[in-house]
Formats: C-alpha cells, sequence, structure tokens
C-alpha cells in the first residue's frame, strides 16, 4: 500500500534525494515552507516508513571497485531449504549489491561490485561452493551510463 503523499512531501522528498545532508532550513526555502513543518513533515514520513535511512554514496572507482558484474542464475532447486540458504549466502556477500528474484527463463540477478575479474572468479567460487546452482551468466558491464538512488516521485 503506498503512502499518500501530497505535493509539499513530494518536494521535500525530492530535496533530500538530491542531497539529504542539506540543513532544514535551506530545505524549506527551496520547497517554499518553513522549518518546523518541514522537520514535520520529515518525522512523519520516517514513521511511516517512506523514508526508510539516509545513507553517503560512496564512488565504488575511488574504492579500487572498478568491474561491476551483472549475474544471471537459474537453479534446479526450488526447495525452501535452498532458498533460505542462497539467500543467506547472498545477504552475507558484501560484493552483492542487489539480487532480484525474476520470472521468467532467469531464476535470479545479481548486481556484483569487485576490483577486477580475478575478484569476480574468488566471488563466484565461493558461491558456487555453498549453494548448489544450475547455470551462472556473469556479464562485464564495460560502461555504467546511468545510476541513481533517487525515485521518481511523479
Amino acid at each position: 500500500m503506498s503512502a499518500r503523499l501530497d505535493e509539499m512531501d513530494r518536494k521535500i522528498l525530492a530535496e533530500l534525494q538530491e542531497d539529504a545532508e542539506q540543513s532544514l532550513d535551506e530545505i524549506a526555502r527551496k520547497v517554499g515552507s518553513s522549518k518546523t513543518p518541514v522537520w514535520n513533515r520529515i518525522r512523519k514520513m520516517k514513521e511511516t516508513g517512506v523514508i526508510i535511512r539516509q545513507a553517503a554514496l560512496l564512488d565504488p572507482e575511488a574504492l579500487g571497485l572498478e568491474a561491476c558484474f551483472f549475474v544471471l542464475i537459474r537453479t534446479s532447486e526450488h526447495e525452501a531449504d535452498w532458498q533460505r540458504r542462497f539467500l543467506q549466502t547472498l545477504r552475507e556477500r558484501p560484493e552483492v549489491l542487489e539480487a532480484h528474484r525474476l520470472a521468467g527463463d532467469i531464476d535470479y540477478i545479481l548486481k556484483v561490485r569487485v576490483k577486477n575479474a580475478r575478484a569476480y572468479d574468488t566471488f563466484y567460487q565461493a558461491l558456487i561452493s555453498q549453494v548448489k546452482i544450475h547455470n551462472v551468466t556473469a556479464l562485464l558491464s564495460m560502461e555504467e551510463i546511468k545510476a541513481t538512488t533517487a525515485l521518481p516521485l511523479g
């Protein structure tokens, strides 16, 4: 169920998505309100789960994590125990930035960020040693064209 947001809430969220380090005064000025109502709206959006948390966005290349792989996984296992082990394994791997269960021929897709191909192979070997996987296809991203954490607020 989606939250009921008015235009002011959307403006505040847009500002926070752009730069969550802005002061309340700055946000209030940009959205045409005052500090206290903006603070109250932000607090309410946190309480209702619209705002989950605030975090710093890091440059992966500055940290030496230059290789981004999209990993397509097919499995012949669909039992609850296998799925529990698989999901636990993914949650424990810091290289896995995203994991999605899919409809269609591919069961899962992972976004994996590592230093290089050798580091990916280390990740891959660890993954297949922990859970049985029918087929794995790794696709190396040659260039990131668009990356954002900002959600459309339309």
